[in-house]
């Protein structure tokens, strides 16, 4: 096992710490099983003992090959995959091998994780980890297993292929493992993505900013098989309406100053709600909700669907899409799920921006959108609402890993989870960035959307669009709204957070 091997204090040094080779090989002899991995005082030795032993062709870089006869040799089967994985994980400079430095850097970074998982599963805080624990850890991802398999999980695990050798994790047979046993099992096993760690720190569907470009949830195997995925949905487009509801009157606003708004017409938030409810009495500041309420649930059925089919063609067979992969999947099923209910985008635009009597409703303003203007206007602004789904759902995303990886490596020490502050935090910043950069797409759709209600307004493509507002506004034209818009992020993101974990009560869903 990779234990016996790293307690190889006194071996050959690494090539940057010859000096301390006889200070750590005398502590080494008095002290040999002291240490964090395997007992010995000089942690750099022991990683240089174990490279040394992997090396099997000595050139002083593991390669695929390497990890397989060298782990084959202390008793570990991995797959050629799993193998790829390790050095794709750790290989820095791109050469297909590890150096030492790179396989220490890989090491460390590993063991942390393995680290939070273990503090996750220990329940009881007493350095152990026993069925019971397993059985709960595992009821919280969705996956119900009995006692008895709990200890099959425990006493023995086969690993590598099906005619490799049995090697167990509880090696000194007390029916619980401690964090040596579960260390040296897992070292060498490349885990990209940690299943509890990825359920604390969900937020596509807790977080809902009115926007439609975010990249859908992921669920378990377990979650799709017993309809648990629907809960969580609906949950999500509960959480949704009341969010959006409660926040309509900056969103029409932002509608209004992204029209409306100029150099010659410089309208402010005070400005612009006094305009409304002179116009039409308070009630008018919901204009346009219902319908931007009322298409939350097909949009959410058929990103969730097309993201499901789309992940088994861009990844793999694992349970989790790593981010690239996730931005691929996500910016596909949005593509496709804008483009089944964009009418109703074009709808939410020009409800919002009516005046009082214009429409009797929804159906009525669909009507005479037809009558007037075609079958084509209800998809005016398609090709830059298309466009601006890559720039947020990237941006939103790769903010959020960037986050979430940075408290983690600062303040996760006995746990991955967060906290509701972090995550709300995290989701908000995320939000606000991938908003901030896909902005003027989104005001030029709008612009495109209303160019009807507009008397007098040429019809104009996006490239001209763009055009006129720098000739005519400067860059500073092309985020009108900004303002409104940044405003109902955060009480957004907290409504919706609150009505999620509520509504999953609710429906009996387990919470994360």
């Amino acid at each position: 096992m990779v234990s016996s091997v790293l307690c190889r204090c006194v071996a050959s040094s690494p090539p940057d710490a010859a000096a301390a080779t006889s200070s750590a090989s005398s502590a080494a002899s008095v002290d040999p099983c002291g240490g964090a991995v395997c007992g010995g005082p000089d942690h750099q030795l022991r990683l240089w003992s174990l490279f040394q032993t992997l090396d099997v062709n000595r050139d002083g870089g593991l390669c695929v090959n390497d990890l397989a006869v060298g782990l084959r040799r202390l008793g570990l089967h991995r797959t050629e995959g799993e193998l790829r994985k390790i050095v794709q994980a750790g290989d820095k400079d791109l050469d297909g091998q590890l150096d030492f430095e790179e396989f220490v850097h890989y090491l460390q970074d590993h063991e942390k994780k393995l680290r939070l998982v273990f503090k996750s599963l220990d329940k009881k805080n007493d350095g152990r980890i026993d069925a019971q624990e397993i059985m709960q850890s595992l009821r919280d991802l969705g996956v119900k297993i009995s006692e008895q398999q709990a200890e099959k999980i425990l006493k023995r695990i086969r690993t590598g292929h099906f005619w490799g050798p049995v090697t167990y994790m509880d090696k000194n047979g007390t029916m619980t493992i401690d964090w040596n046993e579960w260390r040296d099992y897992h070292l060498l096993h490349p885990v990209e993505n940690i299943p509890e760690i990825i359920l604390y720190w969900k937020h596509s569907t807790i977080f809902d900013v009115g926007e439609n470009l975010t990249v859908p949830d992921e669920f378990t195997v377990e979650e799709r098989q017993t309809g648990m995925w629907w809960r969580h949905l609906v949950a999500g487009g509960g959480a949704g309406a009341v969010s959006r509801t409660c926040t309509a009157p900056l969103d029409r606003l932002k509608v209004l100053m992204q029209v409306h708004a100029s150099r010659s017409n410089s309208m402010c938030i005070v400005g612009g709600f006094t305009q409304m409810i002179r116009e039409g009495g308070t009630k008018s500041l919901w204009r346009g909700n219902g319908i931007n309420v009322l298409k939350i649930a097909p949009e959410s059925a058929i990103k969730f669907m097309a993201y499901e089919q789309i992940k088994r063609l861009v990844g793999s067979d694992q349970e989790t899409l790593r981010i690239h992969e996730r931005l691929v999947a996500g910016s596909l099923a949005g593509a496709i799920a804008q483009s089944s209910i964009y009418p109703m985008e074009v709808l939410k635009t020009r409800m919002a921006l009516r005046k009082t009597g214009q429409y009797s409703g929804m159906l009525d303003c669909a009507r005479k959108i037809l009558a007037r203007e075609g079958m084509a206007a209800f998809y005016k602004g398609y090709v830059p609402n298309m466009l601006g789904i890559i720039p947020y759902a990237g941006i939103d995303l790769a903010v959020y890993e960037t986050l979430k990886n940075a408290w983690l490596q600062r303040y996760a020490v006995n746990s991955a989870d967060p906290g509701v502050f972090v995550l709300l935090a995290c989701g908000t910043m995320s939000s606000t960035c991938g908003q901030l950069a896909s902005y003027p797409l989104a005001l030029v759709r709008t612009r495109m959307q209303a160019q009807a209600s507009i008397e007098g307004a040429p019809e104009v493509t996006m490239s001209s669009l763009f055009r006129q507002i720098l000739r005519t506004e400067g860059a500073f034209g092309l985020y009108r709204g900004l303002a409104p818009n940044f405003m109902k992020v955060i009480p957004a993101v907290s409504i919706s957070y609150v009505v999620y974990e509520n509504l999953k009560i609710t429906l009996g869903v387990q919470s994360r």
